[in-house]
Parts: structure tokens; sequence; C-alpha cells
């Protein structure tokens, strides 16, 4: 497929964005590892001394800038496109995350960074032309047609469950707790975006979108859903290793934001069969290779237990991701249980 003058632009920003994405969330983890030796209080269970911490801010300004390349990439190519490209951030994120935090990165996890490449290409190779837009009023209608309000309605009614319910119970030891409201906003999130995108790229065309209250909605909804998604993917950083947070993290955020595209911005409208099913096999291998990135992951760790008489701190994704999978799941001293109990409670998972 050849692409189109702004399919072309969205790819490139999209390729950056995700260059910087990928980084940042190594240096905010670093971050948040000083602000924590520093204060003795952990992001993940209520403290906000990483935000006195000048490398969370230099990782904070890091996604900020690779935001602001997605922000503009949606602008011009549809989120189909744009989205799965995020499996570089996931690559780049787990390859720094070997060398500079020390997370070992196994062999095969090089395959699944493969398959994440390929998956995209694919993914990339089909997406669909977008069809024009020409004032933010056609957006507002796409955004009120009744099956993507019962998408809205049901993203709200999910994130409500897991904040208020989930969190408290279990969010320190499941990792789709924390991840999954950050995906669910985040759909919602890349949906507004992208409305506001088209909106400021007519706005400077000439053809003023500001006079609109419709703009100006689509903003807010950014901002509120920016705000929360920032605020709980610091805690699954800070509660789980950055090559589990990360690849899960974008399988979810990537699933419903294509989900979402679908349905508001219909983007499979006017394709081929086939061309869809490829964009569907190119998922999948996306998929699979984050999964691969992860379960290896967690094969690394469990061969330096070899010999030992301890089970790894994390179980195998075959067993659920119900329990704690980072090395940072320690708090005071005075509060850690007797070594005893921490055999048997590992010596239960399994």
């Amino acid at each position: 497929m050849s692409f189109s003058g702004d399919n072309l632009k969205g790819f490139v920003l999209a390729l950056l964005s995700s260059g910087f994405i990928g980084a940042s969330f190594i240096i905010k983890k670093k971050g948040l590892r000083r602000a924590a030796a520093a204060s003795g209080v952990r992001a993940g269970v209520g403290g906000f001394s990483y935000l006195l911490e000048p490398l969370w801010w230099l990782g904070m300004i890091t996604m900020i800038v690779g935001e602001v390349a997605n922000f503009v990439a949606y602008a011009f190519a549809p989120a189909v496109l744009v989205t799965p490209l995020g499996a570089l951030s996931i690559i780049i994120s787990a390859i720094l995350a070997h060398f500079i935090l020390k997370e070992k990165l196994h062999q095969l996890g090089i395959l699944g960074c493969v398959m994440c490449i390929a998956g995209s290409v694919i993914i990339v190779i089909h997406a669909p032309q977008e069809s024009p837009i020409n004032s933010v009023q056609e957006i507002w209608s796409l955004a009120t047609q009744p099956a993507f309000l019962l998408y809205v309605g049901s993203v709200i009614a999910l994130v409500f469950m897991l904040v208020f319910h989930f969190a408290p119970r279990c969010g320190h030891t499941n990792v789709l707790v924390f991840v999954g409201i950050c995906s669910l906003m985040g759909s919602l999130s890349v949906m507004s975006v992208k409305a506001l995108g088209i909106s400021l790229k007519l706005t400077f065309e000439g053809n003023n979108q500001l006079v609109f209250p419709e703009t100006w909605f689509f903003m807010l909804v950014v901002l509120t859903c920016v705000i929360t998604q920032m605020n709980y993917l610091n805690k699954a950083l800070d509660t789980f290793n950055t090559a589990v947070v990360s690849p899960i993290y974008y399988v979810m955020f990537t699933s419903l934001t294509i989900l979402a595209s679908v349905i508001m911005f219909k983007d499979w409208d006017g394709q081929s069969g086939g061309s869809i099913i490829s964009e569907i096999c190119g998922f999948v291998v996306v998929l699979s290779g984050t999964i691969l990135l992860h379960s290896t992951k967690d094969f690394e760790r469990s061969q330096s237990f070899k010999g030992s008489n301890y089970a790894p701190l994390s179980p195998t994704l075959s067993t659920g991701l119900c329990s704690a999978t980072a090395e940072f799941m320690k708090f005071d001293e005075e509060n850690m249980p007797p070594s005893e109990e921490i055999c048997k409670r590992r010596q239960e998972l399994y």
C-alpha cells in the first residue's frame, strides 16, 4: 500500500513518539527509585516524593515530548496506523531496562521484540486511509453516536469499579488493576486527542474551530484522562517490573484504542475483508511478541532461583498476573513479615 502524505507524516511522528516514550519509562523508573530511597515512601503506596526528584521530571518531559509527537500524529493518520507503532516503545523500554535498570532480558526476548516489529509492519502496510473531516461538529456527531456512547459508558463504569473496588484490595498484587485503569482511560484520551488534533489542524489551515464549545470539551476530556493515566501509571511502574508493565500496558491500551477508533471513526468501513484480517493478524503477532517478552522475563528470573528452596517471586504468565512481579514490592523493614511467613506465601503461589 502506498502512503498518502498525511499517513506518512503520522507514521514518522508515531515512530519518534515511541522512541521518546520508551525512554521515558526508564528515566521515570530511575527517578522513582531515587525518590523512594530518599523518602522511604514509594509512589505505589501513596507517596508523592517523586515530585521533588529532578530525574522523574526529566522522564516526564521526555514523555511529554513523545506525547506531543503522538498528538500530532493522530491529527494526520488513523488510530489503527498510529497506535500499534507503540510497540517500538516496548522494545526501547526493555532494552534500556536491561542495560540501565539491570532488569535482565532473556535471549528469547529478542524474538519477542522482532515479533512486535513484524506485527507493526503488517498493520502499517494494511492501514486504512482516513476519511476527511472538515469540522469539529462532524467529530462530535461521531462521538455521540449510540455505539460509541455505549462504549464510553462501559469504560467509565469499569474505571470506577477498578478504582474504588479492586485497587484498594488487590492493586498492589495484580498488575492488571493499575494498568487496566490507564488503558481504559487511554482509549478515551486518544479519541479526544485525535478530535482535538484535527480541530487544531483545521484552525491552523484557516478554518477556526476554537469558537466551538465541542473543541474545549474534547480538551477537558484529554486533561482529565491524562492526569488519571499519569497517576496510575506511576503506581504501576513503582509496584511492578518495567518489563512487565510496558508490554501489558501496550497490549491493553492498543486493543482498547483500536476498538474505540473502529467504533467512533469507523476505520474499517470501506476496507476489504482481506485487509481487515491482515490487520488483525498483525496485531495478534504483536500481542504474541509482548507475551513472549514478558514470559521470558519470568523465565530468566526463575533460572536464577534454580537449586534454592525458594520459588521465584514472579509467577509465569500461565499462573496468572495476580501476584507481585517487581523487586520494588518491599516496605520498611518494620512492616515486613517474618522470613518464615514469606517462604510460606511464596510456596502457596504454587
